[in-house]
């Protein structure tokens, strides 16, 4: 029996109507794209320390060889889990925390608050 539901059909109508929105490609500004640019060669350099090929890399990693090399480019179409899973092939899946943890402009803002 092949049942289809209301919300398979908005799925559907939406992606023809829209396009598929994980599809799309991020605007990403200059500054970004070079901060883009050094993760993947700090990455590839991570790689190269441990010995390991582009191809072992991301069999271990569970993820294509191509998105590999994507991620090591400006390629905004990459998913985050796609990084976590190569730091964690690496080891350097802690080094994420890392990420907005020195919130200097944060801090600012509240302590502005806490004058008022």
């Amino acid at each position: 029996m092949f049942v289809i539901s209301i919300k398979s059909i908005e799925l559907v109508y939406n992606i023809k109507q829209y396009g598929d929105m994980s599809t799309k490609k991020q605007i990403v500004f200059p500054r970004l794209a070079k901060l883009m640019e050094q993760i993947g060669e700090n990455i590839k350099l991570a790689r190269k320390r441990r010995k390991l090929t582009t191809i072992q890399l991301a069999e271990r990693a569970e993820i294509a060889a191509q998105r590999y090399i994507s991620l090591k480019k400006v390629d905004t179409s990459v998913a985050f889990g796609a990084y976590l899973n190569v730091l964690r092939v690496l080891g350097l899946q802690d080094d994420v925390l890392q990420l907005a943890a020195n919130d200097d402009l944060g801090r600012k803002l509240q302590d502005l608050e806490l004058l008022k």
